[in-house]
């Protein structure tokens, strides 16, 4: 091999040291211990009740710490929280979020509490069959910090009763955009 082709070769891979090197020091989200807690009856007692503690747990203001520990009681152990959205370059399906609650709260808490989201239901429909069920719900998402709203969407509960209380397996969501709006049987009622 001339010594050309040898610096060109050790060249190409400092380059690539470097680049793995920043890319295995870029910011991971900072874990968030969460104490366990034990659900609050009121909370799993019903499809509406679960929905609604989903919307609790993770809203507050600037600054408020969100109450992982009570949002880590409605869900079931092997839950799942994805969301799909279209890559505008590609109109390819790129999964933005796919991870368990301990990878949402690692990745929702900072900018949650720091900007004070909050988010509510704006209208739901629910099928159910035994004790299986799928909740749409629409959201409005703030943020506290501008008053300005941050998303509108509609999440997808897949919920399990096992006999005792229901437990969240799965929540899918997107956001409203431009062709994509919030179903009129989803809108709020007047």
């Amino acid at each position: 091999m001339k010594r050309g082709s040898i610096l060109l070769s050790l060249g190409l891979v400092a380059i690539f040291v470097t680049v793995l090197t920043a890319l295995s020091q870029a910011q991971k989200p900072e874990h968030v211990s969460v104490p366990a807690a034990k659900a609050l009856p009121e909370d799993v007692s019903s499809m509406d009740a679960i929905t609604k503690a989903t919307y609790e747990t993770i809203s507050g203001g600037v600054g408020v710490p969100r109450q992982w520990g009570r949002f880590f009681t409605l869900f079931d152990p092997n839950a799942r929280l994805l969301s799909p959205h279209s890559d505008p370059q590609t109109g390819a399906v790129v999964r933005i979020f796919n991870g368990s609650q301990q990878d949402f709260v690692d990745g929702a808490n900072p900018v949650m509490v720091r900007e004070g989201f909050t988010e509510r239901e704006l209208g739901k429909t629910v099928k159910q069959f035994g004790n299986v069920a799928t909740v749409l719900s629409s959201y409005e998402g703030k943020f506290a910090s501008t008053g300005k709203v941050a998303a509108r969407g509609v999440n997808i509960f897949t919920l399990y009763n096992d006999g005792s209380r229901w437990w969240v397996l799965s929540i899918i969501w997107d956001e409203e955009k431009p062709g994509n709006p919030i179903p009129a049987e989803l809108q709020p009622k007047s």
